[in-house]
């Protein structure tokens, strides 16, 4: 049990933490409860009796002792001495207005780094954990892009679309947030080791809802998702097949009434059907940045014309490259060229940021 009997935020995270607390639970505990501490010591306390049979139970073995809330109380306390370490609980002023707002906001929040940093102005942004090559640098151009306009990137830290998410943010030295389905002492995937030190060294956050020891579960990531969703103003989906969980978190953008924006792609690319899915649904087309500011009536804070501006190239090949990525080969059948022209060409493209070269062949680079 608690032994600091005044820490309404360590109290808040054992009320979080008891068998059965759900949806249903959290909401009935954000409506009903002002006093944490009073329910969990006060055997006397009137809200004990209107909560679940399961919550009650739970409760119950809480005051007897409950090894495991207790260890992982034990180990917050422990993680909260170290700097940059907060927990933001729902009751508290710097808690996350806009995350606040949904209808199952997480009771507590163990952020490292910047606090102060989700409150403001987000866009989340989601995708496949195995993109192609344009994907990948679609999102990171996307992401430096909301980053010079002032909005803050928010994605999951997951492998493929989330990492070059945030590196994009990086890539611009802007603060970025990631939102972890484990707990913050347990970086997950362990690649991302140095991503998350990144992230930190330039003045972003880490948020999860878990306590810090925790370890990676399947069912904590969809769990996280509605965090990143709601934390932020809107949800772009960059490249998603089918069955991505990315799709999860769009959903849930749609049912906390935030906008929901997806990005095109080839209808050969099984990557893109989820994103084609989101489009017929509803979803905002989304094909430049300025496309997500004017639909959420923010201003262009930096004019894209100083951007190196596709429609101002004027080498001989640009015309037969698109999306699609295409063969050296064909490039030279197309453009009349020697083939060692098409590949000088190419590469001199490719090294000024305008080409992308792909397993499959060569394509323009970003969105914008």
């Amino acid at each position: 049990m608690l032994c600091d009997s005044t820490d309404r935020r360590l109290a808040w995270l054992a009320l979080s933490l008891l068998p059965g607390v759900g949806p249903a639970a959290r909401r009935l505990l954000l409506d009903q409860v002002d006093d944490p501490l009073a329910l969990l010591h006060d055997l006397d306390c009137p809200v004990a009796g209107r909560l679940p049979p399961r919550v009650q139970q739970g409760l119950s073995l809480y005051r007897q002792g409950d090894p495991r809330i207790d260890r992982h109380i034990e180990q917050s306390r422990a993680w909260l001495q170290q700097a940059d370490c907060h927990l933001l609980t729902i009751d508290d002023p710097h808690y996350p207005p806009l995350l606040r707002e949904i209808s199952d906001p997480p009771l507590v929040l163990f952020v490292q780094g910047s606090a102060q940093l989700l409150s403001d102005p987000q866009i989340a942004m989601v995708g496949t954990r195995h993109p192609g090559p344009h994907g990948a640098s679609t999102a990171r151009a996307f992401a430096r892009d909301f980053t010079e306009n002032g909005l803050t990137v928010t994605s999951g830290m997951a492998l493929g679309i989330d990492g070059a998410c945030h590196q994009g943010a990086l890539d611009v030295h802007g603060q970025t947030i990631a939102v972890w389905g484990t707990g913050l002492a347990n970086c997950y995937p362990r690649r991302h080791r140095r991503l998350a030190e990144e992230v930190l060294a330039n003045g972003g956050a880490l948020v999860s809802e878990q306590p810090p020891g925790t370890a990676p579960h399947a069912g904590l990531f969809p769990l996280r998702n509605r965090i990143i969703s709601g934390l932020s103003l809107g949800t772009l989906v960059v490249e998603a097949s089918l069955n991505s969980g990315s799709l999860i978190t769009a959903r849930l953008a749609m049912e906390q009434n935030r906008e929901v924006f997806a990005i095109p792609g080839s209808i050969h690319n099984p990557r893109a059907r989820g994103c084609h899915r989101l489009l017929r649904d509803g979803a905002i087309l989304v094909e430049t940045v300025d496309d997500v500011l004017q639909a959420l009536r923010l201003p262009l804070h930096r004019a894209l014309a100083e951007a190196p501006s596709q429609t101002q190239v004027t080498h001989p090949l640009w015309r037969w490259l698109g999306h699609d990525p295409v063969t050296a080969d064909w490039l030279a059948l197309q453009s009349d060229m020697p083939i060692h022209q098409v590949l000088q060409g190419l590469m001199e493209l490719e090294l000024d940021g305008l080409v992308l070269h792909t397993p499959q062949g060569y394509c323009r680079a970003g969105a914008s």
